[in-house]
């Protein structure tokens, strides 16, 4: 199996909506951001899968070292070899690679976040900083469209967090900020027994409200000259949309079931996003 191929199967196991995203683009790109994504999923795998706490950081702490012999010109995993022909041609740096892993030594730290101002530096290195790597991948010839990839994985990383409540908590983790959780008058035990109080709604709603802030924002950032190039990134924002869209309809009812759009309607977004651009209520979040 050649590193590409490992790549390649890590994102087509995964059932990301991040793949179908990828189906559109030219071979170069397309290699370039399934072995960044392969990336970003071995390291976040190692917070998700690995219970013994020392023993994931024993494996960030691989992680960063290769990161380092990738940048030396001597990668030895599958993935920086997939990565390494990539890292001049797309701006791929080493300093993002590793901030990448300090979101994921986030997780290993902490389980809780006090506000949002905190909650959204974590979204910022595992979302928004592989948000500014893609859109180099895609093609970005204009500073203000890294912006406009912060803000979309700001989105795109709160969305994941509504749709992800419960199984996180059965985890240990509750990423809604604390103080949200107070001014609704819920208990982070409340979330972790899977309990639908009255203000549990009252805190999601906030948190839709910030998402579809981060997409308005996102929209405004972006250069009509690196539209058509994003277009990879604006599929994903358009699922995502979908998605934050079907938790809403649900009533927020996301502790005891994990709620998804099917591969075929993921498919069909993605088609007709690539085709016809972002859907208008994309601009509008």
């Amino acid at each position: 199996m050649t590193a590409d191929e490992y790549c390649q199967n890590k994102a087509a196991a995964s059932g990301s909506s991040f793949y179908y995203s990828f189906l559109f683009l030219p071979p170069q790109r397309r290699r370039a951001i399934t072995a960044l994504y392969a990336y970003c999923r071995e390291v976040d795998d190692v917070v998700d899968e690995v219970i013994d706490r020392a023993l994931a950081q024993t494996k960030l702490l691989w992680w960063r070292n290769e990161v380092e012999q990738l940048f030396a010109g001597n990668p030895q995993h599958p993935v920086t070899r997939a990565l390494a022909p990539h890292l001049e041609s797309f701006g791929i740096t080493r300093e993002r690679m590793l901030l990448v892993i300090d979101g994921m030594q986030m997780d290993l730290q902490q389980s809780r976040y006090l506000d949002f101002a905190n909650l959204r530096r974590y979204c910022h290195l595992v979302a928004g900083v592989v948000g500014e790597m893609s859109a180099g991948i895609f093609g970005a010839t204009d500073v203000r469209t890294f912006e406009y990839a912060r803000q979309l994985g700001l989105a795109l990383q709160l969305v994941n967090i509504m749709r992800d409540v419960g199984e996180d908590a059965r985890r240990g983790r509750v990423y809604l900020p604390l103080d949200d959780l107070h001014a609704a008058g819920v208990k982070v035990s409340d979330i972790i027994g899977g309990n639908y109080v009255p203000g549990f709604e009252t805190v999601m709603r906030k948190q839709a409200a910030r998402a579809r802030e981060a997409y308005r924002a996102a929209m405004t950032a972006l250069p009509a000259a690196d539209l058509r190039a994003q277009r990879t990134g604006l599929i994903m924002g358009a699922i995502y949309l979908t998605l934050l869209d079907e938790i809403e309809r649900d009533g927020f009812r996301v502790l005891h079931q994990r709620i998804a759009l099917t591969p075929v309607r993921k498919l069909w977004i993605a088609w007709r996003t690539w085709v016809f651009g972002p859907p208008a209520r994309l601009a509008r979040g």
